[in-house]
Order: structure tokens, then C-alpha cells, then sequence
């Protein structure tokens, strides 16, 4: 997959996932979306992806910038991510 070739089911796919039970994630995660859907690549949807498993708690202390990812989530691809969903 590389950027832009996300095939529309992909697509609806990453939104579904998206739709979080806090109202905050769902926002932020759908502006990210709104604006970088189009061009994220392998390891931007692999990066989105493990954010999308955490709890929404978890989640939030992370898009606000009030925690960094733990080591084992800590990878270019998810501070370039993370970074992006910040600024959304």
C-alpha cells in the first residue's frame, strides 16, 4: 500500500475503527482523517492501527500530548502519526 492506493474499503475500514466511545477521539481521529486519509502508507496505517487498540483513556493522554508512547509502541512511524493527529 502506498500513499494514496488505500482502497475505498480500507478506507471505511479506518473510519469504522475511528468511531470511538469518547467523543474527543472520535473528533480528533476523524479531522486527522478528513485531512491525511488520502496519503498515509503502510507504516502510517500500521502506526494508526495500534493506537486504535488502545482504551480510550490511554488513547486521549496520548493525542493531548499528556503521555508519549510506551517503548514497545515508541517508532518513527508513531511519532510522525502521533504528531499529525496532534496538530489535526
Amino acid at each position: 500500500m502506498n500513499p494514496g492506493t488505500l482502497s475505498e474499503h480500507d478506507r471505511t475500514r479506518l473510519r469504522w475503527r475511528a468511531r470511538r466511545g469518547m467523543l474527543e477521539n472520535d473528533l480528533i481521529i476523524t479531522r486527522f482523517l478528513d485531512i491525511y486519509e488520502t496519503r498515509l502508507n503502510d507504516e502510517d496505517v500500521v502506526a494508526l492501527t495500534a493506537l486504535l487498540a488502545l482504551s480510550d483513556n490511554d488513547l486521549l493522554d496520548l493525542l493531548l500530548g499528556r503521555k508519549e508512547p510506551s517503548p514497545e509502541l515508541d517508532t518513527p512511524a508513531m511519532r510522525s502519526v502521533l504528531e499529525r493527529l496532534r496538530a489535526a
